[in-house]
């Protein structure tokens, strides 16, 4: 059932972007009085599955099969159509190459503009309806765990996180990123009332790609909640019970009583808990897989920022949301070519996409994906690559410039080999999600 829910936020996220970009070319095509022959949710080789063309129209509307995408068909344009015939005739006043350049060039990037848009209009809505939440850095009293990578570049478990390059980082959630996104050079901590400047390495940066957590926020191990036959349950532990040691092992922390626990696997142990005032000792047994079963609590642990947003302030907070976290795509899409990074490993296809969202159905989760996934789409589409929008724009803004055309045979071309090369990366991640399902 999960994975049904996942395929189809993934469909429906996948038709609202599609359905916005292609719009955007569609409009501003029609506002310069250019024809638009197709107008296609998903893709239709040989066959569509719904399609009607309104009386006096010049344009087909309908919904392909295959869910890689969608096209609007402009006539007399160079597309993934290769219409050669057409592009044979003399050209007509109401084709795509008989308008202006400056036409031709806003007709191209009114896709990407409209994803924008989009993008915006979602995080102003999401800010309305549920406003803002999250953890201030400074509000993490217990400091940060870390995993494996933090610990050889220096930190340890309970360091508190001061600034990173000097720079204060406002969320707890963006540490990691900020690192990432800026390779960063120095984080300072808070240790045993000293601070410390502890450099980083750049070799850290490969593996935040491939998605080390690096420090989280450090908690007290409050039970939140049992799994099915837990140990512990069985034992007597409640929830809102706190943990706070195993055999002698004085564990504070979940972190603590998680390394702890690996060592009592098979065997019976006194854990120590806090329950309301008073201290109390269960007999757990613990199976082979060293675990008893509970889940930890966030509840009441960290002082949140919670900040709502009316309609007027909305709108430029979604606003500036949207080019921040497209500034921030454009980042990691800059460190993902580095050939030294290897991303191209972790590349992912529509599995890799679909799993983002959650196995249940939540309004917040889903807009916040498919805003996010809307400026993904741009950014992509705007790259200088033949077959996306930013390869035509290309080509038109260097006829603006040497005041040249370039052929038919060019264009075609080079349409021919921008469609190989992002099938041979539509193969490539797709190829990587199947592989990674097998291990």
């Amino acid at each position: 059932m999960e994975t049904l829910i996942r395929i189809l936020q993934l469909l429906l996220s996948l038709s609202i972007l599609v359905v916005f970009h292609e719009f955007g070319h569609f409009i501003i095509a029609k506002a310069f009085k250019t024809r638009v022959e197709k107008f296609y949710l998903f893709f239709d080789p040989w066959f569509s599955l719904f399609k009607f063309k309104p009386k006096n129209s010049d344009t087909e509307y309908g919904i392909g099969w295959l869910p890689l995408g969608g096209y609007v068909k402009i006539a007399g344009m160079i597309d993934e159509s290769m219409d050669k015939e057409q592009m044979a005739l003399p050209p007509k006043p109401d084709e795509f190459r008989s308008k202006k350049a400056w036409q031709r060039l806003l007709i191209i990037v009114a896709g990407v503009v409209f994803n924008l848009i989009l993008a915006m209009g979602i995080y102003a809505g999401i800010l309305y309806t549920w406003g803002e939440e999250y953890l201030p850095t400074e509000n993490m009293r217990y400091g940060v765990v870390c995993d494996s990578l933090a610990i050889e570049s220096g930190l340890q478990n309970g360091d508190k996180i001061i600034s990173i390059d000097g720079e204060k980082v406002e969320k707890a959630t963006a540490i990691t990123a900020h690192i990432l996104l800026n390779e960063s050079k120095s984080i300072q901590v808070e240790r045993n009332g000293e601070i410390l400047d502890i450099p980083l390495s750049d070799s850290i940066i490969p593996r935040l790609l491939k998605g080390a957590t690096f420090v989280a926020p450090r908690i007290p191990f409050v039970t939140g909640g049992f799994v099915k036959n837990s140990p512990a349950e069985a034992a007597g532990l409640q929830l809102g019970d706190r943990i706070i040691g195993i055999d002698t092992i004085k564990t504070e922390y979940f972190d603590e009583f998680r390394a702890a626990i690996a060592n009592y696997k098979d065997t019976t142990v006194n854990i120590s808990i806090v329950r309301d005032t008073q201290n109390l000792t269960l007999a757990v047994a613990i199976g082979p897989d060293s675990k008893i079963g509970v889940s930890a609590s966030y509840d009441g642990v960290f002082e949140l920022r919670h900040i709502e947003y009316g309609l007027f302030a909305a709108i430029p907070a979604g606003a500036k949301k949207a080019f921040v976290v497209a500034r921030d795509y454009l980042k990691q899409f800059k460190l993902i070519i580095k050939p030294e990074t290897k991303a191209y490993e972790s590349l992912g296809g529509f599995i890799a996409i679909g799993k983002i969202f959650p196995g249940e159905w939540d309004w917040y989760s889903f807009w916040s994906m498919t805003s996010f996934l809307s400026i993904m789409l741009a950014v992509l589409n705007i790259l200088p690559i033949p077959a996306l929008d930013g390869g035509h724009a290309l080509f038109i803004i260097i006829e603006m410039i040497t005041r040249r055309k370039p052929s038919d045979k060019v264009m075609e071309v080079a349409q021919t080999i921008g469609i190989i090369l992002l099938l041979a990366l539509l193969i490539y991640a797709n190829g990587n999600d199947i592989i990674k399902l097998f291990r």
